[in-house]
């Protein structure tokens, strides 16, 4: 009933009075964003849908982790397993480019970057951009793009925070700057440890292990004039993880202990120079690096080890041209290497490589006071696969001062990634599955064949080919509305229709019963819906800030047999009967309904509080009538309500408090949603050693 009560009072909210997402509880439509057209531009101007969270939401979340603050946003969800992926339009977390100051991170499993990697102490603000981004950012970006910006060197400052909570879980941290003159520094350093936890009782495995991440970023800048400026930024963060799994599969119970070890290193030099008031030209250089070890001791004693290298370089040059007052030009180009080493594939010691020459086009035109159009290209050229063209067209009308719409159209693509095309991986430590990646697939199961090693081929193993590129064209309309001062209103209609989708099928079955699997390109599918979301200022302490999604998901071909008749379901009684449309559920592991409401107080004397509440209606995990889709029929989820409070002081010697609970309610679901823990209190502390604005 508390559920019911929460979404029909946040839709009704949203109709009668109706607010705009272009601020959140401390931003301005006046801040200026980089991630929607890699051109500085102020948020009211931008075409596309666009989240902002700055540091102030972040620090009174009283955030940790980059998960922790995404899941409180309008159309985000976190997924679980192989680490916290973030959902975004209901596309999944492959196609979502994460960026750290606009360069990306690799080192997916799965698919998925783990944002528990990602600690918050330095960041300044996110920058969220919905529907694909490719003609842009490229490969990855077709669901959107999420880029962290960190803190720039600003005066001398030092500060220092300390947060306890509970699962002996404990977070340390330092930042510090300085500028003088043509140079500036500035440092970030991060511990933080976990005892971990489960929430499944009767058994030692922590769903959470226990854990210690130490990371640390520092970034320099020189100003060799007023017109040429270079920086350079250095980032690296360690993990320890002490392991103690028990992995069900094929009904046979596989038991392990041991540890994980994992890294991240890159750099980024970047130089900047203004030709005149006209032209400037950024070159970017960036490598990273990520590895990962993992050693277990399984049932019987068998010795488990699972290693992975993976390095991306690349070289980019970006030139602003300000053509005339309302006309100004982006031209861009780039190369990609990247290399892989894993003993998921055939040889630890092969490295597998691939690389990518790219080059972009934007062109930003004011046409008159009330038009602008947003015009973008970008060409990939990848060893693997045959070139692609990604487009882009965005506008923005102000139809008067209160009304504004936007519109964009996008296409985006994301080439098979390296584990799709080279895995070889047999998984010891969780009964004996095998997946092979496209390349390898046919070949490896000849030879198990050939040898005697097969108990049967599945229909899908004679569909097995090269794999092609994921395609996808989304649409994004959007009004915002500011009927007055203190509120704000923005609706944003969404549809994504994707080609060429890439799954994993069980394509042969090993003597003894092990299965194995592979990928091809196997579905077309839509995502579509609506995004709704409110912002309204009661007076100068209180604000109320609510969201909803409503998405609609299909695979088209599943569609298809519906409509000819050829789907079957079970009813009450267990009997066969043909499914009807109106069953049939969509893609699993995405809710139609999702929403949020943020209620926050600003005292003048530094006293604040906030209570922020998430929820998600039910969504699809077991095909229980065996038709291979998900139907009303089929095991379910149950809706979820999370709640969030935290209350704090910055006192007057620069010292700040603050106290949380997340979780109030104590929401667990030990089978849906193993990695999310009950109740949990902690206690902040953040100090402000020096601080002196002189620049």
């Amino acid at each position: 009933m508390i559920r019911i009560l929460f979404i029909v009072t946040l839709i009704g909210w949203s109709i009668q009075l109706g607010a705009q997402s272009l601020d959140t509880l401390s931003g301005t439509a006046d801040e200026v964003v980089v991630t929607a057209t890699r051109t500085e531009r102020k948020l009211s101007n931008v075409a596309v849908p666009v989240i902002i969270v700055s540091n102030k939401i972040i620090e009174r979340a009283g955030s940790l982790r980059l998960k922790d603050i995404l899941q409180e946003q309008t159309g985000l969800f976190i997924t679980n397993g192989f680490g916290a992926g973030v959902q975004l339009q209901g596309l999944s977390p492959d196609y979502t480019l994460i960026l750290i100051d606009g360069e990306p991170l690799v080192g997916r499993t799965a698919g998925v970057l783990d944002l528990n990697r990602l600690n918050v102490g330095n960041i300044k603000k996110i920058e969220i951009v919905k529907g694909p981004g490719s003609s842009l950012y490229g490969s990855e970006a077709m669901a959107g793009v999420i880029n962290i910006i960190t803190e720039k060197p600003a005066g001398t400052k030092l500060d220092a925070g300390l947060r306890y909570g509970t699962y002996n879980t404990f977070d340390a941290l330092t930042n510090a700057s300085y500028k003088k003159g043509a140079f500036s520094a500035s440092g970030h350093m991060n511990y933080y440890r976990t005892d971990g936890f489960s929430i499944r009782p009767f058994t030692v495995e922590r769903t959470v292990a226990p854990l210690n991440r130490f990371t640390q970023q520092w970034q320099f800048g020189y100003s060799f004039s007023t017109k040429t400026k270079f920086t350079v930024s250095f980032r690296n963060a360690t993990e320890q993880i002490t392991n103690e799994l028990g992995v069900t599969n094929n009904g046979v119970i596989t038991y392990s202990k041991g540890r994980e070890e994992n890294k991240d290193v890159n750099i980024n030099p970047v130089l900047t120079h203004q030709f005149n008031d006209r032209v400037k030209t950024i070159l970017r250089l960036y490598n990273t690096t990520f590895s990962s070890l993992q050693e277990l001791n399984t049932t019987g004693n068998t010795l488990y080890s699972d290693y992975l290298w993976h390095q991306f370089n690349r070289i980019e040059n970006q030139t602003d041209y300000q053509a005339s007052k309302n006309l100004q030009l982006t031209f861009g180009a780039g190369q990609v290497n990247e290399y892989v080493r894993s003993t998921r594939y055939d040889n630890v010691n092969n490295k597998r490589s691939n690389d990518v020459t790219y080059g972009f086009t934007q062109a930003d035109w004011i046409i008159n006071t009330w038009l602008t159009v947003i015009g973008g290209l970008r060409y990939d050229d990848n060893r693997l696969y045959a070139a692609a063209l990604s487009p882009k067209l965005a506008l923005r009308a102000k139809l008067n001062t209160k009304l504004f719409v936007n519109a964009s159209v996008g296409r985006g693509f994301k080439a098979p990634d390296f584990r799709q095309l080279y895995l070889n991986f047999t998984n010891t430590a969780a009964g004996g599955y095998s997946v092979y990646g496209s390349l390898e697939a046919q070949k490896v199961i000849n030879e198990l064949n050939r040898l005697g090693q097969i108990e049967s081929l599945e229909a899908d193993f004679y569909r097995l080919t090269n794999l092609q590129p994921e395609q996808s064209t989304g649409w994004n309309i959007g009004i915002q509305w500011l009927p007055e001062k203190s509120w704000k209103f923005n609706v944003n209609l969404f549809r994504n229709d994707i080609t060429n989708l890439i799954d994993s099928r069980l394509v042969a079955y090993k003597k003894g019963g092990s299965q194995i699997f592979s990928y091809l390109n196997v579905r077309n599918a839509v995502t579509q819906g609506a995004e709704l979301e409110l912002l309204y200022q009661l007076n100068k302490y209180w604000q109320v800030q609510a969201g909803y999604q409503l998405l609609y998901t299909a695979d088209l071909a599943q569609l298809n047999e519906i409509k000819a008749g050829r789907v079957f379901t079970r009813d009450a009684g267990g009997f066969s009967r043909l499914m009807k449309r109106s069953e049939y559920f969509g893609l699993p592991n995405r809710s139609r309904h999702m929403a949020n409401m943020k209620i926050g107080y600003e005292h003048p004397k530094n006293w604040f509080a906030n209570l922020r509440a998430i929820y998600r209606s039910k969504w699809a995990v077991n095909d229980i009538d065996g038709n291979g889709l998900f139907n009303s029929n089929d095991g379910f989820a149950n809706g979820m309500l999370l709640v969030n409070i935290s209350a704090g002081k910055k006192w007057k010697n620069n010292l700040q408090t603050q106290v949380g609970i997340d979780n109030l309610s104590d929401y667990t679901d030990v089978f849906n949603l193993p990695n999310m823990p009950g109740r949990q209190y902690y206690l902040r502390i953040n100090y402000t050693i020096i601080q002196n604005k002189n620049k």
